[in-house]
């Protein structure tokens, strides 16, 4: 009867598929009991975290550990892994999440209220701008290079080899 009621509390706080899923690095990959989660990185922006044991280490063909030793080492870094990342995102994925959170909602506010306005501002008064711009050039700066040019031309350089 106690084991009872101690199995109905525990599925309270976690029910069977959320006790699978949790640790699922640990459990052989056959058999699973449960739906496939969603994925979490649809834009494959962590593509290049996507790490494994045998990308770590590797032992060429002439040089090979015990089975043992290999089986060890791999089940060490697997969950070692496992355990440190569930570890180090309890602790700092809520505070990097709001601060991250607050980051982009400043910049969003500064992009939409502040930049881009300017620069719309900017677009509506080039035309302008170019005119005049234009109109310059074509009075001072395009006489006063053509004039430069053609007397530069005039200059010849002869070299004597002694």
């Amino acid at each position: 009867m106690g084991l009872e009621k101690e199995r109905a509390h525990t599925s309270v706080i976690m029910d069977e598929d959320e006790f699978n899923r949790s640790i699922e690095p640990i459990l052989s990959k056959k058999g699973k009991v449960y739906s496939a989660e969603p994925d979490r990185d649809p834009g494959d922006v962590n593509a290049h975290l996507k790490i494994g044991f045998e990308d770590v280490i590797a032992e060429p063909a002439s040089a090979h550990s015990f089975d043992r030793v290999w089986i060890g080492s791999h089940a060490a870094f697997e969950l070692l892994r496992f355990v440190c990342y569930r570890l180090l995102t309890t602790l700092l994925a809520v505070p990097m999440a709001f601060v991250l959170g607050l980051i982009f909602a400043v910049l969003s506010c500064i992009h939409i209220w502040l930049v881009m306005p300017v620069i719309q501002s900017f677009m509506m008064l080039l035309p302008s701008f170019r005119v005049v711009w234009r109109s310059l050039t074509d009075m001072f700066i395009s006489p006063l290079f053509h004039s430069m040019g053609k007397s530069l031309s005039s200059i010849q350089v002869d070299t004597v080899q002694d």
